[in-house]
C-alpha cells in the first residue's frame, strides 16, 4: 500500500468501531440521530434570532444607546460557541461522574437561589440574576437539569432500601427551590420544577392514592396563589377574563399568524417590530410571520421528536436512576417548549419562558446544553451491547 493509500486507510479508521479511544468510543455510544436533531435546532434558532435582532435591537436602543441590526445574532454565536464544547464535554462524561457533577451543582445552585433576592439585579419587575452585564445568568436555569438528575438519584434509592424516606426528602427540596422561586418572582420555572417532580414520582411507582392527594394539593395551592400570590393573580386573570394587560399575549397571537401559511420572507415581518421581547420569549411568533405557520409545525414536530425519540430508546433500559434521569430531563425540555408555544399561540398565560435552543439567551443556552449532554450521557449505548461473542471478536479483528 502507498503513502497515500496508508494516510486513508489511517483516516478512515480513526472513527471507526475499532476505535477505542475516548473520543471513539463517545462517537459510537452516542445518539447521532438525537445530537442531529438538537443540532437542526440550534441552526433554527440562529436564523430566527437573525431575524428577531432587529426588531429586538429596535426596541432596546433607547436612552442614546445603538444597536447594529445583527446585534442579537452575533451575540448568540458567542454563547453557541461557548455552549457546544460544554454540551459534548458532559456527554462523555461516565454516568456515575455526571451523577456527581448534578448532586454537587444542586448544592450549588440552590445556595446561589437564596442569594438571588439579596445581590440579584432586578429586570423588568423580576429579581433572578445574578452577576453584572455580560455575565448575567439565571441560576434556576442551571439548577433544573442538575435538581431532576438529583431527585433521580434520590428516587432511584427506593429500589434498594424501601425504608429509605426518599419521597418526603425530594418533596422538601422541591418545596424548598419552589419558595425560592415564587419570592423572584419566577411563577412559570416553579410550575416546571413541581410538575418534573410530580412526573418523577410517578414514574418511580409512588401509590395512586398518593398522587391523587398531591393532585388535589396542586389545585389547592394555585387557588391559594391566585388569592394570595399577586403575579398568579395577574396572569390567571388576564388568561382567564381578559383582565389587565394582554398586550404581551396579543401581539404575539397577531404576529405569529400575520404570515400565513408560508410567511412574509426572512427579513420582511412588520409586526415584529411591535413585539416585546421578540428574540426571546415571543420569537415563535417571529417565525411564524416570516416563515409561515407550516415553519412553526414542524419545529413544534421537531420537539416531539426529541421527546419520542429519547422514550423509546428509555423502554431497553434496566437502570431504573437512568430510566428517571433521562426522562425527568426530555420530558422538561419538551415542557418548556410546549409552554412556551402555548404562550405564543394564545393558550397560556405568559411566563416569560424561552424556547429552547432557538431563544437567544446565555443562561438558557449553556443550561440547555448540560441538560442536553446529561440526557446525551445517560442514553448512551455500547453499540456490542447486545451482539453475540462472534460478532464482538469479528468486528474487533
Amino acid at each position: 500500500m502507498g503513502v497515500v493509500g496508508h494516510v486513508r486507510s489511517k483516516g478512515a479508521n480513526r472513527l471507526g468501531r475499532s476505535d477505542r479511544s475516548a473520543a471513539g468510543r463517545w462517537f459510537w455510544e452516542i445518539d447521532r440521530v438525537l445530537l442531529l436533531f438538537v443540532a437542526v435546532l440550534i441552526a433554527i434558532g440562529l436564523v430566527a434570532v437573525a431575524a428577531a435582532s432587529p426588531a429586538a435591537g429596535q426596541r432596546y436602543s433607547g436612552a442614546g444607546m445603538t444597536f447594529a441590526p445583527l446585534h442579537y445574532f452575533y451575540r448568540q454565536l458567542v454563547w453557541i460557541t461557548l455552549a457546544l464544547p460544554v454540551m459534548i464535554g458532559v456527554s462523555m462524561l461516565p454516568r456515575q461522574k455526571a451523577k456527581r457533577l448534578c448532586l454537587i451543582g444542586t448544592v450549588f445552585f440552590i445556595g446561589l437561589l437564596f442569594l438571588v433576592p439579596i445581590i440579584g439585579s432586578e429586570v423588568n419587575g423580576a429579581r433572578r440574576w445574578l452577576g453584572m452585564g455580560f455575565a448575567q445568568f439565571q441560576p434556576s436555569e442551571f439548577l433544573k437539569p442538575m435538581f431532576i438528575v438529583s431527585i433521580a438519584w434520590l428516587l432511584s434509592l427506593k429500589g434498594q432500601d424501601e425504608s429509605l424516606p426518599v419521597v418526603p426528602l425530594s418533596g422538601i427540596v422541591t418545596g424548598l427551590i419552589a419558595l425560592l422561586l415564587m419570592k423572584q418572582p419566577n411563577f412559570g420555572e416553579t410550575v416546571i420544577f413541581a410538575s418534573v417532580w410530580v412526573l418523577l414520582l410517578t414514574l418511580s411507582g409512588a401509590p395512586l392514592r398518593f398522587l391523587a392527594i398531591l393532585g388535589a394539593g396542586a389545585v389547592a395551592v394555585v387557588i391559594l396563589a391566585y388569592f394570595f400570590y399577586p403575579v398568579a393573580h395577574t396572569r390567571i386573570d388576564g388568561f382567564l377574563f381578559d383582565h389587565g394587560d394582554t398586550y404581551q399575549t396579543d401581539s404575539a397571537l397577531r404576529t405569529l399568524t400575520a404570515g400565513g401559511l408560508f410567511g412574509a420572507g426572512p427579513g420582511a415581518g412588520t409586526h415584529k417590530f411591535q413585539l416585546p421581547e421578540p428574540h426571546t420569549d415571543y420569537i415563535f411568533s417571529v417565525i411564524g410571520e416570516e416563515f409561515g405557520i407550516i415553519a412553526c409545525l414542524a419545529i413544534a414536530i421537531l420537539y416531539m421528536a426529541i421527546v419520542a425519540r429519547v422514550l423509546i430508546r428509555l423502554l431497553h433500559e434496566e437502570d431504573r436512576f437512568v430510566v428517571l434521569a433521562a426522562a425527568g430531563l426530555v420530558c422538561q425540555f419538551g415542557m418548556q417548549a410546549l409552554i412556551n408555544m402555548a404562550v405564543n399561540v394564545q393558550i397560556a398565560p405568559s411566563k416569560g419562558m424561552t424556547l429552547p435552543f432557538i431563544s437567544y439567551g446565555g443562561s438558557s443556552m449553556v443550561a440547555l446544553s448540560i441538560g442536553m449532554g446529561l440526557l446525551l450521557a445517560f442514553t448512551r449505548r455500547n453499540p456490542y451491547l447486545h451482539r453475540s461473542p462472534y460478532v464482538v471478536k469479528w468486528s474487533g479483528r
